[in-house]
Formats: C-alpha cells, structure tokens, sequence
C-alpha cells in the first residue's frame, strides 16, 4: 500500500489553454461556426513509477481528471462545454527533461444549448444537455526543476450522446494547447526491473450485449438492440492481441427505419443481422481498448445496405472467466448505438 506521503509526491497540478475550431463533419454545420475556439484545463495527475509491469511496459504512464471549458463556436446556437473525463497518458519517447506523449480521455460533458424545435432548430448537432465526452492529445513536455514544467501539442474533442437522443451529429475540435505543470511533491525515482519474458496464449470469448437507440426521425422512443458475439484472440505480445470472430444482433429500429419512402418493403427477419469481425486489443492489465470491423454476411444490412459495420470498445476482465465492456457500434463514421455487455472468456497455453 502506498503511504500518504508517497501518494502527495507522485501528484501533479495541471493547467492548459485551449485556441482551435470547430471541424464540422457536415457543410450544414460549417455555416452556423462564427468564431474560433477558446477554453481552458484543469487536471490533477498521479505519475507511475513501475511498481508493477504494466507500469514499466507503458514507460510509466500518467493517469488523471480533467476538468475542460470550452466555447463551441456560436455561443448562441450551441453554448458552450463543461466537461469531467479521466484519462491516461502514455509516453512515446522519455528523455530525462523532455517527454513525447499520446492522451486518451472519456468522460461525460453538459452542453448548454441543445436543439429545440422552437427556439434552437439550427443546432442540430447536439439533441441533450449530457453527451460523452471524448479527448486524444499529442503532446510534448519540457521540464524546468523538479516543480514545474511546460507542456503543449495538438488536442482532438469528440463529443456526442451516443445516439440517445436526436439529432446527434456531434461536434468536432481541433486545438493547439499549452500550459504549465506544478509537481506538488518531486516525483519519485523509477523503477527499471527487467520485465518478465510474456508467454503467448490463444483466448476465447462468448459474450452478450444490449442497448439502445433513436431513429433519425427526431422521435422519443428508444429501441431496443442487442447481440451475441463468438470471438478467438492470439495473445501475441504482452501489450497487443490480434483476433476475429462472429457475431449475430438484433435491431427493434429496423421497421421504422425501413418505413422512410424508398426502403425495401420490410420483413421480420430483417431485424436480425450476421457478420464477422477482425479486431485489435491493446490490452493494460485486465483493462483493454478493442476496434473491430465486421463485415455482414448472410443475414446483411437491409436498412441503408452497408457492406461493413464497426465497434470501438473498452473491456474490463473482473477475473480469471468474466468480463464486462461497453461498445458503440457504426457503420464507418456514422455512429449507431451504444451496448453494454457481459462474457466469459477463458485462455489455452500456446
């Protein structure tokens, strides 16, 4: 167990300024965009020193919480963004005053103006107050003493309510950030014990999701999804799993969807679906970031007949056999809905 004083001295105090634009993912939004984007960060951090090796396989990373302000381009179409997310930083190159690294960040975000039909019908790209929140930062840090530092780079915003609610185009940012960091106490000497050599394994997994979603008619009700998916994993490296898999899932919104003029006439089974997925996994102990593209076959998309549909997902093994993740499901860019799942998995010595 960490002591008091051990915790103080790997806590940092970070502060940044925001200056960017909106990157509008459709020109109708780009006419509404007046200005540029300006906000401020406040993150509190706690620095790895190697204490395990997953700490020292990730060159020491950084863990904290943001707190992130920002305008979004037309105060009074769409306000602006209070948002709180977690995040991880990872370094790509370490040098003893110098530090290249990559962010990733997901939290929850409160947009002040969302759409309303009467008084806000041009913003059409925010449908609820409370939306997900998603940040990736590239970024580099100089250190001056043992107290303070400064960092800056290039910052990417997402954000959007995972199609709960319409509409829900989302908005894009890009922005260039820079800003000071104060280490509260000097932080400790890290630890360089060889890591262990990584034995690979085969895995296999049976999981079941569920979610939901809104159609693209501005309507109230959420239909219900879900899906069972068969996956087969090869622990190459330590940090990395390449597999694929199949999975079979089911849409309540089909029959809506496909009531829009110029649809197909609609049957039953085209609730269902079938495909099967290639996926990545870069895996930190039992927590793991997965991308997967699939590709419909047999039972296929008879709603806008796309030929490939993808998932992003985050995936947390409780133990040995069961794990818990949340996904959103898109076809390419366009986002679809959100599941949370649960599955059993187990491994095989290679």
């Amino acid at each position: 167990m960490l002591g008091q004083e051990d915790r103080q001295r790997n806590l940092s105090l970070r502060m940044d300024l925001l200056y960017g634009l909106v990157i509008p993912e459709y020109k109708n939004i780009s006419y509404i965009v007046e200005e540029s984007v300006r906000g401020f960060e406040v993150s509190l951090f706690r620095s790895a020193i190697g204490r395990n090796e997953w700490e020292r396989a990730y060159r020491y990373p950084e863990a904290g919480l943001t707190f992130q302000f920002t305008t979004l381009g037309n105060k009074k179409v769409f306000g602006e963004e209070l948002a709180l997310f977690p995040y991880v930083q990872t370094p790509i190159l370490r040098r003893p005053n110098f530090l290249l690294s990559t962010l990733f960040g997901l939290g929850v975000g409160y947009a002040t103006k969302k759409f309303d039909l009467e008084d806000n019908y041009q913003n059409v790209s925010v449908g609820s107050h409370i939306n997900i929140h998603f940040n990736f930062k590239l970024g580099v840090r100089y250190r001056l003493n043992d107290k303070i530092s400064i960092n800056s780079g290039l910052s990417f915003t997402h954000y959007s309510n995972a199609n709960m609610a319409e509409p829900n185009l989302g908005i894009n940012i890009l922005n260039v950030y820079a800003g000071l960091n104060y280490a509260i106490k000097p932080l400790q000497e890290f630890i360089q014990t060889e890591l262990p050599k990584h034995a690979s394994k085969h895995e296999f997994a049976f999981i079941y999701a569920a979610g939901g979603k809104h159609t693209r008619a501005l309507q109230s009700t959420v239909y219900f999804t879900s899906s069972l998916s068969a996956e087969y994993k090869y622990q190459w490296k330590r940090k990395f799993r390449l597999g694929c898999g199949f999975d079979l899932s089911y849409d309540s919104a089909t029959e809506t969807e496909m009531s829009t003029p110029g649809k197909n006439e609609y049957k039953p089974i085209y609730d269902y679906r079938t495909g099967i997925h290639l996926s990545q996994e870069l895996v930190y102990d039992r927590f793991s970031f997965i991308l997967q593209e699939g590709f419909y076959i047999g039972l296929i998309d008879r709603v806008d007949n796309s030929f490939m549909y993808n998932r992003a997902m985050l995936r947390w093994k409780l133990n040995k056999n069961w794990l818990i993740n949340i996904s959103m499901r898109s076809h390419l860019h366009i986002l679809d809905y959100p599941e949370l799942g649960i599955g059993y998995y187990f491994t095989r010595e290679k």
